[in-house]
């Protein structure tokens, strides 16, 4: 039988294509700098800084993975919704 899958172009989707990202990553370094590193020195920024590093090549990766899958309708997707995490700079 054959799988149907799709690529989601509206809503937050249609924004950019890993908008969620960007919640999480709001929140993550909300977190680290309301433990106020610059008098509590720069360990609060480990976990934002790390998670931002993960998010950015998690996106890399799935880009790549749904270009094999998905063929030139991930070209026409990313031409539709051109940005990754965050629109206008990413």
């Amino acid at each position: 039988s054959m799988k149907k899958s799709l690529l989601l172009a509206s809503g937050f989707w249609g924004v950019a294509r890993h908008f969620q990202y960007f919640f999480e990553l709001t929140a993550a370094w909300s977190w680290c700098l309301l433990a106020n590193p610059f008098q509590n020195g720069v360990i609060p920024l480990f976990y934002c800084v790390f998670l931002t590093y993960l998010l950015i090549d998690r996106a890399e990766r799935d880009s790549k993975k749904c270009r094999l899958k998905y063929g030139k309708y991930y070209d026409d997707y990313c031409n539709l919704v051109p940005y990754k995490i965050l629109p206008g700079i990413y």
